[in-house]
């Protein structure tokens, strides 16, 4: 067993000790930072998570790939943080991927930590490994008496020229080839995505993620560093979670604007939360999520606890359904997400005939986009998101990156799945200058 010491501390002020532990945590080349915005619910266990400095860690593309996170995770018997990129449904079914991929990004990644900062009500625990557990105070110090950095104005975000990897007419084209497909019975239902790029281009990814969070306040946010590689993510949906013997699926589908009116506001929330076609989609992936979790469930376990619910964020409200199971205590934890991967929402019903549609029409490789970030625990707990709403750089390459998506089922107008694309690309554009 992996020994590591844990220190307590009384919090006060979170907001800004976020801030400063964030800051603090540049210095190495490994970082995740999930943090829950205040936006806990019946399954969230920390406000904050801060990983840094590796100690051990896998990278690998798609062959074997879960095999290879498999033993890592059981060798490690410790806490490990990374991610899975949408491309190891390669791995599971034969699948394969070859569209254009500017971000380079390697198809799995998780480490070890050194150093491990969280945050749970007003208390901060450091849980460092033993090897490195001398410097806890030091560090707890240098965060108490950190200043930080004074965040720029809007008027001085640096236009980034953003372009289109198709255009609107090509997206209506592929959007109407994905209607044949669902016209003809191949599928019922697909997410179809389209890339917003740059190139050449440089940003700071610690300012451009803190500008995207304070505007999106997702509760599945992340910043994720390995080295010159960055994930910028105000996700507001969970892929999975396992506590103990319970696993936790929150498929989103169903967006709608937020209008500076009240009484603006709530009528379109309750529009959402009645629309036939919005509900359709998210109940069709419902069912997908069910199917994907009794593969590893107990037997009559799966069970949904909320159905087609409207939760409301800082810039759009969301459909969101909280689907659960129980398993036995001697499941491997990287068998259930073999399981369920990719998930569901991100590809459309079913999986197998919709990832094959869905990858000849898109333009581009998705890779970490529609992916999962997360950590599994030495308890062989787990917590994984959906990587959307996000932002994705390659500094060496300078080439930045954000896609968006949609659910296309018989219903679906090219237009309005076109406008909600632009609607959830509207956080992106803002912090990168093109509000």
């Amino acid at each position: 067993m992996v020994l590591r010491k844990k220190i307590a501390y009384p919090l006060i002020e979170i907001p800004h000790f976020k801030r400063k532990a964030l800051e603090w945590a540049q210095q190495y080349y490994e970082v995740v930072w999930l943090d829950s915005n205040d936006q806990r619910d019946a399954y969230s266990t920390f406000d904050a998570l801060l990983a840094v400095d590796a100690l051990t860690s896998l990278v690998t593309d798609t062959q074997n790939a879960f095999e290879d996170l498999k033993t890592y995770q059981a060798n490690t018997g410790d806490w490990i943080f990374g991610y899975l990129s949408y491309d190891l449904k390669n791995d599971i079914e034969l699948l394969s991927s070859a569209n254009f991929d500017g971000l380079g990004f390697s198809d799995l990644y998780f480490f070890q930590p050194k150093k491990l900062i969280y945050i749970q009500g007003d208390t901060l625990y450091f849980e460092y490994l033993n090897l490195v557990a001398d410097e806890i105070e030091d560090d707890f110090n240098t965060l108490k008496n950190w200043i930080p950095k004074k965040l720029p104005s809007n008027d001085t975000v640096p236009h980034i020229p953003i372009k289109m990897r198709i255009f609107k007419d090509e997206y209506f084209r592929q959007v109407e080839k994905v209607l044949a497909h669902v016209q003809r019975g191949d599928i019922y239902e697909a997410n179809f995505c389209q890339e917003f790029y740059a190139t050449d281009q440089e940003i700071d990814p610690l300012t451009t993620y803190q500008k995207l969070n304070a505007i999106s306040k997702a509760p599945f946010s992340c910043f994720f560093k390995m080295d010159e590689r960055y994930l910028l993510c105000a996700s507001p949906e969970r892929y999975l979670k396992k506590k103990e013997t319970k696993l936790i699926s929150q498929p989103i589908k169903g967006t709608a604007k937020r209008l500076t009116n009240v009484a603006a506001d709530n009528r379109i929330k309750e529009h959402l939360r009645h629309d036939e076609k919005e509900r359709a989609e998210n109940i069709m992936i419902v069912d997908l999520v069910r199917n994907d979790l009794s593969k590893s469930a107990v037997k009559g376990s799966v069970r949904v606890e909320e159905l087609c619910e409207v939760y409301s964020f800082e810039q759009v409200h969301q459909m969101i359904s909280t689907v659960t199971a129980q398993v036995a205590k001697t499941v491997n934890p990287v068998d259930v997400l073999r399981e369920t991967f990719p998930m569901g929402s991100m590809t459309g019903a079913p999986k197998i005939a919709a990832m094959k549609i869905i990858e000849n029409l898109e333009a581009t490789k998705r890779g970490l986009y529609s992916g999962a970030v997360g950590y599994f625990s030495p308890k062989n707990d787990f917590d994984f998101n959906v990587v959307i709403r996000s932002i994705l750089y390659n500094a060496k390459a300078q080439y930045i990156s954000f896609s968006v998506g949609g659910a296309i089922t018989a219903k679906a107008a090219p237009e309005k799945e076109y406008e909600e694309c632009l609607l959830k690309a509207k956080a992106m554009r803002q912090v990168l200058g093109n509000g």
